[in-house]
């Protein structure tokens, strides 16, 4: 027979329940300040309802019948929106590892490290399009504008994604170079980066497929590319050429995903997969040699 004694009963103190006090309050607030947000928007609520109407029919302006007559010229202004999203992703993975390494915890001293990291926040709250337009007064209408935006806006993400790596890298190999007499330089490039490079890879590759549909966004606002064009049919009301460029930045943004997918899973899991199936053979042929 079992009995059951309660703490109470063996003179133990219980623990206080947790207030919920402060997790309400900060509800209250927050839900306070959207409807203040919300109700100080000169939105026309009964214009709500007519929304799934509109979309239905402008979605059938641009879908029924799309114009195909511009496809030639889409896809070549696609791949300069390629061109400019690959030049800008580059500028910012040569820019951003340098500087991100720097800014990582025990490779960069405090004095440096900081205002690095403060650098990287201050880019981050740019966004591309305010960039390009600042960049407009300097190089003109051109796609160099737009490469040169993406490079810059991607430098205060991909720094941060860096020093971030670099610090979950496991301290046995740093510790290994630093007992043999390695300094900074050495932990750096023999333990540091050889851990965190697939990881890099794979981010540089995940800003590249960022920077194709930011650069649509930044075509709207004259740097080129298929946005430029998207955004000249547009004011021009010519739906069925709207469809048509819709459907190509769909499917070549989705192209690109899958492809650069496939190529950060080879880069992360692929050694490892080839090293599991190697492992697997080499069991089965001492199994068969039994």
């Amino acid at each position: 027979m079992s009995t059951s004694v309660s703490a109470r009963e063996l003179g133990l103190a219980l623990p206080p329940r947790p207030s919920r006090l402060a997790p309400t309050l900060t509800a209250v607030v927050v839900g306070v300040i959207v409807l203040w947000a919300t109700a100080g928007l000169p939105i026309d609520w009964s214009d709500v309802g007519a929304i799934p109407g509109e979309l239905l029919h402008y979605g059938t302006l641009m879908f029924a019948d799309p114009n195909w007559e511009k496809l030639p010229r889409a896809l070549f202004e696609t791949w300069r929106s390629i061109s400019m999203a690959w030049i800008g992703a580059i500028l910012c993975v040569l820019v951003s590892i340098p500087l991100g390494m720097l800014a990582a915890r025990g490779v960069g001293p405090v004095w440096l490290r900081l205002p690095l990291r403060g650098l990287f926040a201050v880019i981050r709250a740019l966004p591309e399009v305010i960039i390009a337009l600042l960049l407009l007064t300097v190089t003109g209408l051109t796609p160099f504008t737009g490469a040169l935006a993406l490079g810059i806006a991607g430098i205060g993400t991909q720094g941060k994604w860096v020093y971030e790596t670099i610090e979950s890298v496991q301290e046995g190999a740093s510790e290994a170079v630093r007992a043999a007499g390695g300094g900074t330089a050495e932990v750096t490039r023999w333990a540091l980066w050889p851990a965190a490079a697939p990881a890099l890879m794979s981010f540089a590759l995940y800003r590249f497929e960022i920077n194709i549909r930011t650069s649509a966004v930044l075509g709207l606002v004259g740097a080129g590319g298929i946005g430029s064009m998207l955004a000249n049919y547009t004011n021009f009301r010519q739906w069925d050429t709207v469809g048509m460029l819709l459907i190509v930045v769909v499917v070549a943004t989705m192209t690109i995903d899958a492809i650069s997918g496939a190529i950060r899973r080879r880069i992360t899991q692929g050694a490892r997969m080839r090293g599991a199936r190697r492992s697997s053979k080499g069991r089965q042929d001492v199994v068969g040699i039994r």
